[in-house]
């Protein structure tokens, strides 16, 4: 039988803090909240290694949904900076870690996701978390009606610029995802001022390409 908390406190001291994660709110959560209860049953033991945890059953590859690995989630909410009084789109939610752990630094979350049957885990596993509301719909459409957000996470790699996605942050906002296809993807941190939108890489990071945001492939003739 698996010591989960022996195993979240070795996640945490391992490869949190090691990885230059200082945000000492951030780390509270990532300790206190129990990952493998957002984990499929039969793959909870492998909740705390240092991979992106499948929790979808697909048969093809390009279907398959997964947490980000703890090391990745983290360093990409510390750099979105998210503080108390902000209000966050989580996009690709899944079964609803990444929103549990957001819940605890942010004013609300709004964890967004398109698959009926992770939208149903997230709610159940987010059913004590007052501060956020699951909503169904298309990833790449993001939640325009409960925004606008001061910070969107997305919790996987997109191939091309969310520019639906930058609509919906407040002047000030902040969006943080991985851009750019596995293995080959960086961190990138995106900031709203005025009308006018910024990015910059932040750490290179590689993640499952979320569904709707592949890059449409091109023909050369």
């Amino acid at each position: 039988m698996i010591d989960f908390a022996a195993a979240r406190r070795m996640m945490v001291d391992g490869q949190i803090r090691t990885s230059d994660v200082t945000d000492l709110r951030l780390i509270a959560a990532m300790f206190d909240i129990p990952r493998e209860r957002f984990a499929p049953h039969a793959k909870a033991q492998l909740a705390y290694l240092d991979f992106d945890l499948p929790v979808t059953h697909e048969g093809r590859e390009s279907d398959a949904r997964h947490l980000l690995k703890p090391v990745v989630l983290a360093k990409m909410i510390q750099a979105a900076d998210v503080k108390e009084a902000d209000d966050v789109l989580d996009v690709g939610c899944a079964t609803g870690y990444s929103s549990a752990i957001l819940s605890r630094l942010a004013h609300s979350v709004t964890a967004l996701e398109q698959d009926a049957t992770l939208a149903r885990h997230a709610r159940e596993n987010l059913a004590t978390d007052k501060n956020v509301t699951v909503v169904s719909g298309p990833l790449v459409d993001g939640a325009a009606a409960q925004g606008p957000y001061d910070v969107i996470l997305l919790g996987g790699a997109t191939e091309v610029e969310p520019v639906a996605l930058f609509r919906q942050l407040k002047d000030g906002g902040r969006l943080v995802t991985v851009m750019g296809r596995s293995p080959n993807g960086r961190a990138t941190l995106y900031r709203r001022d005025g009308a006018d939108i910024s990015g910059r890489p932040i750490f290179d990071a590689a993640a499952p390409t979320l569904p709707g945001f592949a890059a449409i492939p091109s023909f050369v003739f």
